[in-house]
C-alpha cells in the first residue's frame, strides 16, 4: 500500500517551516527523521495533506552547552548524540540511551526531535526527557514557548503542541557532581522498542547517601510516567536491597499497564518492577538477585 496523494514542502529555514506550518495548520504533517510518519503514511494510518520536510533545516540540528544546561536541536540524529563528546561529559545517560534505540540505520536516520513530537509511549527520548525532566521549545510563526517533557506527552501518540508549532529545541539539565544512572529494557528483541523500560538518575553525598533521585517507566503506560513517589523512598539510603524492593513495588503499583499484542497488563506491571530494581541497583552500584 502506498499514501495517498499529498503537497511536499522542503523549506530551508525555520521560518519557512513555521510559515508552512501556519498556512496549512492540521492538514499538514511534520517530517523529520520519517523512520515511523512515512510507515504510517503507506500504510494509510497517516494521510497529511501537507507533508514539511525539515531536513534541510540545518539550524535545528546542534547540541551545545550553555552553563547548566544541555541544548539539543529537534533535528539532531541518534547516532550524532551516541557519540557525541559534550552530550556525554553533560548528561551519560543520553549516550546510553541512543545506543539502543533500533538498527544503526534508524539510529542514522532518526531524530531526538522527530521520536519525541511522534510520543510513542515505549520509544526512549520520551521516557529521558520524562526521567530528566526536560524542557522542550514549541515555535510558531507569531511565538515561541516552553514546555516541560512531563506536560507535553497526553496520550498515545498525542503531545500538547498546536497544529502551527513545531518542536525545535530540547534542552536537559547537566548531570550533578557525584550522580549516577541506570538504564534498562525489555525488548522481544535487540533494536525492538521495549515492552518495558526504566530510566533513573541519583545522586550521592559525601557520605554516600542518596540525597537526590529520580525516576520514570515507559512502555507499561500511555505515555512515560514519572514515578516522583519512589525518588522519596530513595532519599538518605544507600541502595539497600529492602529499600529498592520497595521503590520497584511501588513503580509497578503506580502505572496503569494495558494488554496487547506483545504482552499482558499482568506482565507488564511484573516486569516493571523487576526492570526498576535492576535500574536500581546499576545506579547505586550494588548487586542483586537473579529474580
Amino acid at each position: 500500500m502506498k499514501p495517498p496523494n499529498f503537497l511536499y514542502a522542503a523549506p530551508r529555514s525555520l521560518d519557512e517551516a513555521l510559515t508552512l506550518a501556519a498556512t496549512h495548520g492540521s492538514d499538514a504533517m511534520i517530517l523529520a527523521g520519517g523512520q515511523s510518519l512515512v510507515a504510517a503514511m503507506n500504510s494509510r494510518y497517516a494521510a497529511p495533506g501537507v507533508l514539511i520536510d525539515l531536513n534541510r533545516v540545518c539550524e535545528l540540528s546542534f547540541i551545545h552547552r550553555e552553563d547548566d544546561r544541555l541544548h539539543i536541536g529537534a533535528m539532531t540524529r541518534h547516532r550524532a548524540l551516541e557519540f557525541s563528546r559534550e552530550a556525554l561529559e553533560a548528561e551519560p545517560l543520553l549516550a546510553r540511551v541512543a545506543c539502543e534505540i533500533g538498527p544503526l540505520a534508524i539510529r542514522n536516520r532518526g531524530t531526538i526531535g522527530g521520536s519525541i513530537a511522534h510520543a510513542h509511549p515505549a520509544a526512549e527520548w520520551p521516557l529521558l526527557a520524562v526521567t530528566l525532566d526536560a524542557h522542550l521549545t514549541l515555535r510558531s510563526a507569531s511565538q515561541s514557548r516552553s514546555i516541560a517533557a512531563r506536560e507535553f506527552f497526553i496520550g498515545p501518540f498525542r503531545n500538547a503542541a498546536n497544529d502551527d508549532e513545531i518542536l525545535t529545541e530540547i534542552s536537559f539539565p547537566t548531570a550533578r557532581s557525584g550522580s549516577r544512572f541506570g538504564f534498562r529494557e525489555l525488548s522481544r528483541r535487540p533494536s525492538d522498542l521495549p515492552i518495558v523500560a526504566v530510566a533513573c538518575r541519583i545522586s550521592l553525598n559525601e557520605s554516600g547517601e542518596c540525597c537526590a533521585a529520580t525516576l520514570a517507566v515507559g512502555g507499561a503506560d500511555e505515555v512515560p510516567r514519572h514515578i516522583g513517589a519512589v525518588e522519596q523512598i530513595l532519599i538518605g539510603t544507600r541502595g539497600e536491597s529492602s529499600v529498592l524492593r520497595e521503590a520497584a513495588d511501588l513503580a509497578a503499583k503506580a502505572i496503569t499497564p494495558r494488554n496487547d499484542v506483545h504482552a499482558s497488563a499482568s506482565y507488564r506491571r511484573r516486569m516493571v518492577a523487576v526492570i526498576t530494581r535492576r535500574s536500581l541497583e546499576d545506579a547505586f552500584g550494588v548487586a542483586g538477585d537473579s529474580v
